[in-house]
């Protein structure tokens, strides 16, 4: 197997339909603006209008649903295919891929901790909790269950009628130790089954790209049904969701420098200065990918070998997204505490599990599309509606600036530690053909 490179992935992406973020922002900002304006200059006319847009932007919402389980089956197996191809590169990607899943474990696990904190400390505005949960509905269902019964639910005894009753955890703990299962086949068989699952999912991307490409309309739709019925309580509301899972991806950020002080022992400041340039070009392009030439530069100033940048910084661009599962996870907490949704340590443990599982299957996918595929099943395993999902991915473009600053950052970290810990090449840390 050879080695994933951040530019080729195991998924040949087709034509993708795409539409501008700061369009779908800026029909937010209409939907919102013109509900607003309805409530108070004209509410005689609201009747009519929501009699049109209640129903669009519920039709826009179910499209959105209707794609995340078969769109993450398929990701996460040709994701766990292309992380076990990964492995047996060689010492150095497994020391690599080793570093990667704890920062990702740590990144779960500090969002699971942080948001609530930042949440008792900066409550949601006002009645915007039962203003949103009125207008967007999508009220969880079913009981939480006890912990016997979670402890079962975990081994489907039928892994389709777990992805169609979206108990998601038991399907994709099943597609990973599947996707493993694959690893051991022949190559023609496992190449036959990689292929397959490969083209599902890229004829998955395509669907979801033509739900997308209408999501202006949609969220023009719900954010003017929700604006209307709420008023400015919406505006509030999304502004503090903003400063919520920014402020806990900010935690991820920061802890890049300790961690390149710790574990790659490179001087704080040295560390910091040679972060600058990369991150004023990863927050003007908002893309890892279109950031590695800096990266790589700023490895050399950090006298990281070459040999170790060259090849540890592409494959934490093509695997590694620190800052997405606690960003994932904030905004899965954060309709929580909207919808009044109690969180068990069984669904906080569902949770951590699934963001670190759909981080690693994730491909280089337009913010919109990698956001529903990330935080919708994260929301589902956690028995948090996905409907507010629909609203809060045309903000997504504030939040995404922060996910590309804590991602470069890492990257680089990671990857002057991986290089600390190479007192001498080991033989069999060169990556394989």
């Amino acid at each position: 197997m050879s080695l994933p490179h951040p530019e080729k992935s195991s998924i040949s992406l087709p034509p993708i339909a795409q539409v501008s973020a700061i369009w779908t922002f800026a029909a937010l900002a209409a939907g919102l603006l013109g509900g607003l304006g309805l409530a108070f200059a004209a509410p005689g006319a609201l009747p009519a209008v929501l009699a049109v847009s209640e129903p669009v932007g519920d039709l826009w919402l179910r499209a959105l649903q209707a794609t995340i389980v078969p769109l993450v089956a398929a990701l996460l197996f040709t994701g766990v295919v292309q992380t076990m191809a990964t492995a047996s590169a060689g010492a150095l990607a497994r020391r690599s891929l080793g570093l990667f899943l704890l920062v990702l474990g740590f990144s779960a696990a500090m969002s699971l901790t942080v948001t609530p904190l930042i949440l008792d400390l900066l409550p949601i505005p006002g009645n915007a909790g039962d203003a949103l949960r009125s207008s967007l509905g999508g009220a969880p269902s079913g009981p939480v269950p006890g912990m016997a019964d979670y402890l079962k639910s975990i081994i489907p005894t039928n892994v389709l009628d777990a992805a169609a009753n979206d108990r998601m955890l038991p399907m994709i703990l099943f597609m990973s130790v599947f996707a493993i299962a694959s690893t051991r086949l022949e190559p023609r068989q496992r190449d036959l089954i990689a292929t397959f699952f490969a083209a599902i999912a890229a004829a998955m991307l395509v669907v979801i790209g033509w739900v997308l490409a209408v999501a202006p309309v949609g969220v023009l739709a719900l954010s003017l049904t929700v604006s209307a019925k709420t008023g400015a309580a919406a505006i509030g509301a999304l502004a503090h969701y903003v400063l919520v899972v920014v402020l806990t991806g900010s935690v991820v950020w920061l802890a890049g420098y300790p961690l390149a002080a710790l574990l790659a022992r490179k001087p704080l400041g040295r560390f910091a200065r040679a972060m600058v340039p990369v991150q004023v070009f990863a927050l003007s392009t908002q893309s890892s990918l279109a950031s590695l030439p800096a990266m790589l530069g700023a490895c050399r100033k950090l006298d990281v070998r070459d040999s170790t940048s060259e090849f540890v910084m592409p494959l934490a661009v093509a695997l590694f997204r620190a800052t997405s599962p606690a960003m994932n996870l904030a905004v899965v907490v954060y309709v929580a505490r909207w919808y009044g949704v109690p969180l068990s340590p069984a669904m906080i443990f569902s949770g951590w599990i699934m963001a670190v599982l759909v981080s690693l299957s994730s491909v280089s996918l337009p913010g919109t599309i990698s956001y529903v595929a990330s935080v919708g099943p994260i929301a589902i395993a956690m028995g948090v509606p996905v409907g507010p999902l629909a609203l809060l991915v045309a903000v997504e473009v504030l939040p995404d600036l922060m996910r590309t600053l804590g991602n470069v950052t890492m990257d680089v970290a990671v990857t002057a530690a991986v290089d600390r810990g190479l007192a001498a090449p080991a033989k069999g840390d060169e990556p394989k053909g």
